[in-house]
């Protein structure tokens, strides 16, 4: 019996559009309730939001028993690091920061058992291989892992053609990063920014690889569907329902001052 089929990664390598969203909120109660919404694909973030190892695996386990694939942000691309998520049975990994062909080579190597890959051989005891009931797992997980590093200032872009070299599944820019490298911190709506973006994803594209990015923005998500982009998130879990409380709250204030 071979490792779990990785729908998501086929989606990409076939070029059908994805489109997700982030998972900030850090709990896997709030995850569930996202994992029920019909995204192809949610982002727990590792990164920018409160989780640690644990709390990435009990949302990802909600996520994985619903139509959607669970992807995960690490706090930064270390190959222990890639080893514990890949041993908790994350097949999907974004890498943020990366910003050189030898970085991204580095993070491909982390992701693949020897002797193709540095990947500690310690599945009996994970999660991964369901305890070792995968008796394939060694020998099919490579193919079903799907990493994709994440571009997000001028010196990955600079490199980004050594990058789209290496055998990295997918290239996501960060514009919000990349923004404010580029002195418009803020504003990743700045047409210079926008311009960097959209020559970015064209170039990725054009090596045949999955581009992606995370833009709040319809008409930019438009024109990077447009361009080829495949992994396209369109919204944030923790934007969606600081919108909405605040919303809620005004319309009970209204009710005070008879406005409503």
């Amino acid at each position: 019996m071979p490792a779990p089929k990785n729908t998501f990664k086929q989606a990409l390598n076939e070029g059908r559009a994805q489109i997700g969203c982030w998972v900030g909120l850090a709990d896997a109660y709030t995850a569930e309730i996202a994992a029920t919404a019909g995204f192809d694909w949610l982002l727990v973030d590792g990164e920018h939001a409160p989780n640690d190892l644990r709390s990435i695996l009990e949302q990802v386990r909600v996520i994985d028993a619903s139509n959607s694939a669970p992807v995960a942000r690490l706090p930064i691309g270390e190959t222990w690091m890639i080893k514990q998520y890949l041993d908790a049975g994350v097949q999907n990994l974004l890498v943020p920061m990366v910003e050189s062909g030898a970085q991204a080579a580095e993070m491909v190597a982390a992701v693949r058992y020897p002797p193709h890959g540095v990947r500690g051989v310690g599945s009996a005891l994970a999660r991964a291989s369901k305890f070792a009931a995968i008796p394939d797992y060694l020998t099919t997980a490579d193919a079903e892992i799907c990493l994709l590093v994440q571009v997000e200032n001028r010196a990955g872009l600079a490199a980004l053609e050594d990058i789209l070299k290496t055998d990295v599944d997918g290239v996501f820019i960060g514009p919000s990063d990349l923004s404010a490298d580029m002195g418009h911190i803020g504003n990743a709506g700045h047409p210079e920014v926008e311009a960097a973006v959209l020559d970015a994803l064209q170039r990725i594209v054009a090596a045949g690889k999955a581009a992606g990015i995370l833009t709040l923005d319809p008409e930019m998500q438009r024109k990077c569907i447009a361009l080829g982009a495949t992994f396209v998130a369109t919204d944030i879990d923790v934007v969606l329902f600081a919108k909405a409380i605040r919303s809620a709250a005004a319309r009970g204030r209204d009710l005070l001052s008879g406005e409503a």
